[in-house]
């Protein structure tokens, strides 16, 4: 295999790991949210349920995860008033909780992960509508972003 060639598959795995440590950061705040237990509850039991069928994640991603998902709680007046101030005609109580999840966590990294392109953070939310939603969400998801995005001037 070619150094280049390397260097791709390196950058492919360690995506797709963040995508996977952004995965459980979406499945903390559903317990959060609809379980309406707190973080140190979910902290407490969520990697206890790690299927046996993919690899687990390495201490750095759930470290990543657990930053996602306890960013989103501290912040979820804030990043509501952003997405709010974009979703035009919809209040976030009607929103899907899924949809909703994924666009605070979206927000949280467009606010507070600056290292992390925009275009980046609206891929990753879009591939999470894709996991845990449906084509609908997708382009909700996507416009409302877009519109954030362009708002806060990312690239």
């Amino acid at each position: 295999m070619t150094a280049k060639a390397e260097r791709r598959t390196a950058t492919r795995t360690n995506k797709e790991s963040r995508h996977r440590a952004r995965e459980a950061a979406v499945q903390m705040l559903y317990q959060w949210e609809v379980g309406r237990s707190t973080m140190p509850e979910v902290l407490e039991t969520f990697w206890t349920h790690d299927p046996a069928s993919t690899p687990p994640l390495s201490d750095e991603l759930r470290v990543f995860a657990v930053e996602l998902a306890n960013g989103v709680v501290a912040t979820v007046a804030e990043l509501d008033l952003v997405i709010s101030e974009a979703a035009d005609n919809w209040r976030l109580e009607r929103m899907n909780v899924m949809d909703r999840l994924i666009l605070r966590m979206a927000v949280h990294e467009f606010l507070h992960q600056r290292e992390t392109p925009g275009r980046v953070i609206i891929n990753e939310a879009l591939e999470l509508a894709r996991t845990f939603s449906n084509d609908d969400s997708v382009r909700f998801i996507n416009g409302i972003l877009d519109a954030i995005r362009r708002r806060l001037e990312r690239e």
